[in-house]
């Protein structure tokens, strides 16, 4: 039997069983949990295929909210309408660029003062745990400024978007999503002794990411294998249930759900959620715990998956085809080399385990570790372990069950509760090294590499558990599964005492007296360009890869300091993947500032006219082209970027997630896609001319007359651009959210 098995077949509950479904069925999506909780928050009377849901919360990190805040400020905002907690689990290193991080905390205690939020000092817990213990209920939705958003195992359906979404809940007004399809993730069996959640979320990823099976669709899981997990097993499938590029994910909900809200003082907040019979689901995926190994993903995505048993059957040849891909995808730069792990008797060497973060950093995972490691040693060699918990609730009870203690004495390094590792700040591997992790990621440059300076490190995930065997087995690879331990039984007590003391809980509390502190760092938006009558773009990226992540888009790591600045974060737009990306952006956008003076460059001009267009009409700015961009993170900044910079389209084949098409259109971005089966052999430097295109918008028009001019003519093609919102169709013509909600204030 094979550990999951999947069908793009409907399916439908008939007395607590899945069977298949007609079409006839299909009014029976109203039936699933998924949906309830949808239409308890859907606030449309328009009788369309949308949803415009309205959320019961919101949570930023620091890398996000100085940007939300200072948008919504920009629009008109007077105070936070709904819960909106602000942590500060990312930019807490503020040893890097002076003082702008701490800068970015202190702005955000006044903003929380000022306008009745929530705020979370740093090293206090981790954006989503915080989330976990204080925000999440079931029935509720929460929307988060971070992809990982995902509290579906407690009742709670959580999506993660761009800043501009959160900006629009802060304005009152909705989260417009097409009515989703559902997907059945159905459980059954036990998790044999040594596997741990993140081996099942590695391989639900590698059996859904690829070919995008789950893709803008929301998963539901159910199942009687559901009951013997612990909470925190479900929430550590869960919160990867992102890396799938699905849309939300909902569980059932059961005994131990209730028992969960109960230990962290909310027993108000626990509701019992099931399967109504006759749910339909459009798809259906069941997954068989008890054959579930011990599972590793190779660099540069969780989706690239093997059993751990499999690498060590054939290390050479895996290694050498995860090379070749990443190597390709480095374009040069700077040589992956993993065989050099591999020593003469075919064991494989590691440098670094991490256990870390929202999917790491649960008290279980940290404590059967512990379990592993107890009376052994790490040694003295170049293995390394760092262990992070994910809230100081979980860090004290570590500290208090003498789990911490068991991890120190074997060698391991207890750290504060930050995200670091997860996004390319703090335990950065050396050149070269080999890093296993329990964390979220290992995309590209996440771990803090630079490939333009010659610098390289590779990534693996794997579960808390193998990452655990291995430390004691001195970093040669190993799998949990194949050694003996006893599970040590701990009843973790969650105690609020920290939060109390530590945490500002200022909703309904807004003081407008309050004054923001705007560090030097932290900086007001520049005006952005509203869309003239047509648009004329040039090509500044032309990336011919199957996925252009948000890390390549706008890199993590270093320019974190820099999130609350946005001209200066733009600098380093697409600086790991195309270098020249904003050089070449700068002088685009020069461009439209010499047509406002009447001093259209002439050979801008005679491309243009040879298309019959006219300079007071047109719109001049850059673009970028790629086959599937925005897998990952949320940030906004992957668009804002663009935008700072003169961007005004981006054409692709497909947008990877909804969360990065929504960021370009919040950002007036014309979220632009060609058929699949269009070549596009264009070049950087290349210009497209758009006519028509604000008229075209704002009418509904969704296919685009494209003119590509290019050194051997010019070449027309076909554009896209559908599903739009009237009031999507307003942001992208005015030239960015800001601007849209600022004309409706005059």
């Amino acid at each position: 039997m094979a550990m999951m098995e999947r069908s793009g077949s409907p399916v439908i509950i008939k007395s607590g069983t899945p069977i298949p479904a007609s079409a006839a069925d299909k009014c029976g999506r109203e039936k699933t949990i998924a949906y309830k909780i949808l239409r308890a928050h859907d606030h449309t009377d328009i009788k369309d295929s949308k949803m415009r849901i309205t959320y019961d919360a919101m949570i930023s990190h620091d890398i996000t909210f100085v940007n939300i805040i200072q948008t919504a400020r920009a629009s008109g905002m007077k105070e936070f309408p709904l819960p909106y907690a602000l942590t500060n689990c990312h930019n807490s290193l503020c040893a890097v660029g002076g003082t702008i991080n701490e800068d970015d905390h202190v702005f955000g205690l006044s903003a929380a003062r000022k306008y009745g939020g929530i705020y979370v000092p740093p090293n206090q817990a981790v954006i989503h745990q915080f989330a976990r213990e204080k925000l999440a209920g079931c029935g509720k939705m929460i929307l988060g400024s971070d992809s990982h958003t995902r509290y579906g195992c407690y009742g709670t359906m959580a999506v993660g978007e761009g800043g501009g979404e959160l900006v629009k809940q802060l304005l009152k007004n909705t989260w417009d999503v097409e009515e989703p399809e559902v997907v059945l993730v159905w459980l059954e069996g036990k998790v044999p002794h040594g596997i741990g959640p993140h081996d099942v979320a590695i391989k639900l990823v590698a059996e859904t990411f690829p070919d995008g099976f789950v893709k803008n669709k929301v998963l539901e899981f159910a199942g009687p294998g559901v009951a013997d997990l612990s909470m925190d097993f479900r929430i550590g499938i869960d919160v990867m249930t992102t890396e799938t590029s699905c849309l939300s994910s909902i569980w059932i909900t059961d005994e131990k759900v209730k028992a969960y809200y109960e230990n962290i003082q909310r027993p108000q907040d626990y509701a019992k959620l099931d399967i109504e019979d006759g749910a339909y689901y459009d798809r259906f995926i069941k997954v068989n715990l008890d054959e579930m190994e011990s599972m590793i993903a190779l660099p540069f995505h969780p989706s690239k998956a093997v059993t751990i048993h499999e690498l060590q059957a054939e290390p050479e040849r895996i290694f050498k085809e995860i090379e070749a891909d990443c190597n390709k995808s480095l374009s040069g730069k700077v040589t992956m080399d993993l065989c050099h792990t591999i020593d003469e008797n075919g064991n494989i060497h590691c440098d670094q385990g991490v256990i870390v973060g929202c999917a790491g950093g649960m008290y279980e995972n940290i404590a059967e570790a512990a379990d592993i490691l107890k009376g052994k040693s790490i040694g003295n060699g170049f293995f390394d372990l760092s262990v992070y918990p994910s809230s100081t609730p979980i860090n004290l009870a570590l500290m208090n069950d003498g789990i911490a203690s068991e991890l120190l004495e074997a060698g391991a390094v207890m750290k504060p509760c930050f995200c670091g590792p997860c996004f390319g700040a703090g335990d950065t591997p050396a050149h070269n090294a080999f890093s296993i992790r329990h964390a979220t990621r290992n995309f590209a440059n996440r771990e803090g590499s630079k490939p333009a300076e010659g610098q390289i490190s590779a990534v693996a995930l794997m579960d808390a558990r193998s990452i655990a065997a291995t430390a004691a087995n001195g970093g040669v690879l190993t799998a949990a599964t194949d050694i003996d331990y006893t599970v040590t039984e701990h009843d973790y007590k969650y105690t609020d005492d920290i939060y109390q003391k530590r945490c500002y809980f200022g909703f309904g509390k807004a003081d407008p007296s309050a004054e923001l502190v705007l560090g030097p760092n932290i900086t007001d938006w520049p005006e952005m360009p509203a869309m003239k009558d047509d648009l004329m773009v040039q090509l500044c990226a032309v990336i011919h890869d199957d996925v252009t992540t948000t890390d390549e888009l706008i890199p993590s790591g270093e320019s974190s300091s820099y999130r609350s600045n946005p001209i200066r974060l733009s600098d380093l737009a697409l600086s790991r993947r195309v270098p020249d990306y904003v050089g070449r952006s700068k002088e685009a956008r020069a461009v439209e500032a010499a047509n406002a003076k009447g001093e259209l460059p002439a050979d801008v001009m005679n491309k243009l006219t040879s298309c019959g267009g006219d300079p007071a009409k047109t719109s001049f700015g850059s673009c970028v082209f790629s086959h599937r961009p925005g897998d990952g993170s949320a940030r906004e900044q992957a668009a804002s970027c663009q935008k700072v910079l003169g961007g005004f389209a981006n054409i692709c084949y497909e947008y990877a997630t909804k969360r990065y098409r929504s960021n370009c259109i919040n950002w007036g971005i014309v979220p632009f896609t060609i058929s699949k089966d269009t070549p596009f052999d264009y070049q950087p430097g290349d210009w497209v001319y758009i006519p028509n295109v604000r008229e075209n918008i704002l009418n509904g028009i969704e296919t685009f007359k494209g003119i590509v001019i290019s050194s051997d003519g010019t070449h027309e093609i076909t554009l896209n651009c559908g599903g739009l919102t009237d009031e999507e169709k307003q942001i992208l013509t005015k030239g960015c959210l800001i601007n849209y909600y600022a004309s409706l204030n005059k």
